[in-house]
């Protein structure tokens, strides 16, 4: 780097920058769509109805929104709500504050969405776009007065490999929601929101299990991998994890995008605005 350059950087204030290309697109899109997501994620969350698709058949199967699941309480009555047959622990609380709104989503996404704020990735992502802290390599920050040290968000952040083991749960779940989607009434059946049910869980599992946690928990750690009897298996593992790992940011936003637009689907189908095509 050049004397120029160096002193450049030094003096640079806040977008300043050398740099000719289009550096600002990414985080710019990063804002967009992580804020959208946001959004939509809170309204959705809030709504607690029409997350649930059964077509009035009553049974096994039927369409359940990955926002909701799994269902730990129902409140019966709601315009696309489920049953109560489908909740883990009954009927809705009497001790739910009368200040919140009904809706199971509550009891569900703080855990995927702990995973996903807490993501190596997503951590890089969001101070680029959000914070300005830097906006892009080699492009001026918002100053900050003085170093302060490890704050609250940086220690929540150490979570991440917790919030891992919580994220992994929630793939055989969303499995078995896709699974249930192909029944109605206990009549099986193919519609178009099996199959986005299915490419739900698939896109989930290719980004959770392309995460730096994981990779590092199966071999990331071990120094020497014929060393031990489960070598092999292990070595097998890491290196499946790593072409996920090299891919981690695209399964990021492939899934994010996904999961997203599953919820709205179902949304649509139980509402009565979209008409699923199915064999049933």
């Amino acid at each position: 780097m050049s004397e120029e350059a160096i002193k450049f950087r030094q003096k640079a204030t806040f977008l300043q920058t050398l740099r000719s290309d289009k550096w600002w697109l990414e985080p710019l899109l990063v804002l967009l769509g992580l804020g959208a997501f946001v959004v939509y994620a809170t309204w959705g969350a809030f709504q607690g109805v029409n997350y649930w698709y059964s077509a009035g058949v009553e049974g096994f199967g039927g369409y359940l929104s990955p926002f909701y699941s799994p269902l730990v309480y129902v409140q019966e009555g709601v315009d696309g709500g489920a049953s109560l047959s489908h909740a883990l622990l009954g009927s809705w609380p009497e001790w739910w504050p009368s200040f919140i709104p009904v809706s199971p989503a509550f009891f569900i996404l703080v855990f995927p969405l702990s995973f996903r704020f807490t993501c190596y990735y997503y951590r890089g992502a969001y101070y680029k776009a959000f914070a300005g802290s830097p906006p892009a390599c080699a492009v001026g920050a918002i100053p900050q007065k003085s170093f302060r040290g490890e704050t609250f968000l940086l220690v929540f952040q150490n979570l991440h490999r917790i919030a891992f083991y919580f994220a992994v749960l929630f793939i055989p779940i969303l499995y078995y929601d896709a699974f249930m989607s192909f029944f109605r009434g206990g009549e099986f059946g193919i519609g178009l929101g099996s199959i986005i049910l299915l490419i739900n869980p698939t896109l989930l599992g290719m980004y959770t299990f392309g995460c730096h946690s994981w990779r590092h928990l199966i071999g990331g750690r071990k120094d020497c991998f014929s060393c031990t009897s489960s070598g092999k298996l292990r070595y097998g593992v890491y290196k499946k994890s790593s072409w996920l790992n090299r891919r981690h940011k695209m399964f990021a936003w492939f899934s994010l995008v996904w999961v997203g637009f599953t919820d709205f689907y179902v949304r649509m189908v139980a509402s009565g605005t979209f008409t699923d095509p199915s064999t049933w």
